[in-house]
Parts: C-alpha cells; structure tokens; sequence
C-alpha cells in the first residue's frame, strides 16, 4: 500500500470494543479514494447516500462500534452511524444509525410497515427499519442466540417527534420508505455473504 494513503487513526477500546475516532490529513497530502463500503462492509457508498435527513450538504462516512457478542440478548455486534458532512463540508452530522444484534425473539412486524419483499424477512417505515438475517447466520457470526437483526432508526424522519416541532417530515414517506428497503435488503444480502450464511433454497 502506498504510505501516502496511511491516515493517522485515533482508536480508543473500552471494554472490548473498539470505536474509530477520527483520522487526520496533512494539508500537503493527497487523500486516498473514498472508501467504496461503509459499516463494516453492510453497505455500498452508493446505497448509504439515499437516506436523505433534507440537509444537504457533502460525502457520507460512518462511526462504528463493534464487539463480538455476548451472553445477553442484546449484545450488540456492530454499531453504525453514518453521518454527513456539511454544507462547508467541515462539520459532520448524524444522518442514520444501523445496529446488528442477535435476538431469541422471533421476527415480527410493525404497524402500517412495508415488508421488504421476496427472499427478505423484515420490514420498513420512513423512520425505522428492520430485517433478520438468514438462519444460519446467528451461528457464524459466534452467536448462540437463534436470530441475528438489523435495525435502521432515523431521526429526521420520526413522524413523533416532527409534529412536536411542528416540522414536515424533509423526505417524502413513501420515498423514505422506499429508500429504508433498498437499505435494509443490502444489509442483509452483504452481512450474509461476509458471513457465509445465505440462504440457499
């Protein structure tokens, strides 16, 4: 690798889990590409752009969190949230949070929910999502729990919340659904392959 593309990674554990800070580029240095996948591979750059909070502004990245599960139903493997930059492409903000754990609850749905269509189990509203990986993956991901979930929340589109402000919701909730699929169904299909756990019927 071409060391000009080594960047300066501040990484801090605690408690097992490992959070990527930042990392710092000196003026005279010309950056690498921008990295192609975000979250630990779950998601395409292209496919992590489409969750719009109606801020504008520049390129996608992400902060994660990631342990290796636990005894607990809860555990979390992996934590993301993607963020933008701002308009002056300085300032980061939070766009969008995906959270991968494992579950003994079998898979459910929500009220006025999309499912997300054949060979996906899950289902989708503007400001949440969430679909269940295949059986299998619970397994190879060192899980003893029977079920592995990723969850999408995202705030800008939280109907509550929106009309405690008075505020339009900035992205269309048909479209923001729309977009929460086509999310979710990356996310399964790429973890799955990462884990060698898709299903094959």
């Amino acid at each position: 690798m071409d060391k000009k593309w080594l960047p300066l990674t501040i990484t801090l554990g605690v408690a097992g889990v490992a959070v990527v800070a930042a990392s710092f580029w000196p003026d005279d240095v010309e950056k690498p590409p921008l990295p192609q996948s975000l979250c630990h591979g779950a998601l395409s750059r292209a496919t992590a752009e489409l969750i719009d909070d109606g801020q504008g502004g520049g390129e996608v990245s992400a902060g994660a969190w990631e342990n290796k599960g636990g005894p607990t139903d809860s555990a979390v493997f992996k934590e993301c949230h993607v963020l933008r930059a701002g308009q002056d492409g300085a300032k980061r903000r939070g766009v969008y949070k995906l959270v991968v754990e494992e579950t003994r609850s079998a898979p459910g749905t929500k009220k006025d929910s999309v499912p997300l269509g054949s060979g996906f189990t899950g289902w989708a509203l503007p400001d949440r999502a969430e679909v269940t990986l295949p059986t299998g993956c619970a397994a190879r991901m060192g899980s003893a729990a029977p079920h592995i979930t990723a969850s999408l929340e995202v705030p800008s589109q939280d109907e509550e919340r929106l009309y405690r402000r008075g505020e339009k919701p900035p992205v269309d909730p048909d479209t923001a659904t729309r977009d929460n699929v086509t999310v979710m169904r990356e996310v399964a299909t790429r973890l799955a392959e990462r884990y060698d756990c898709a299903d094959t019927d």
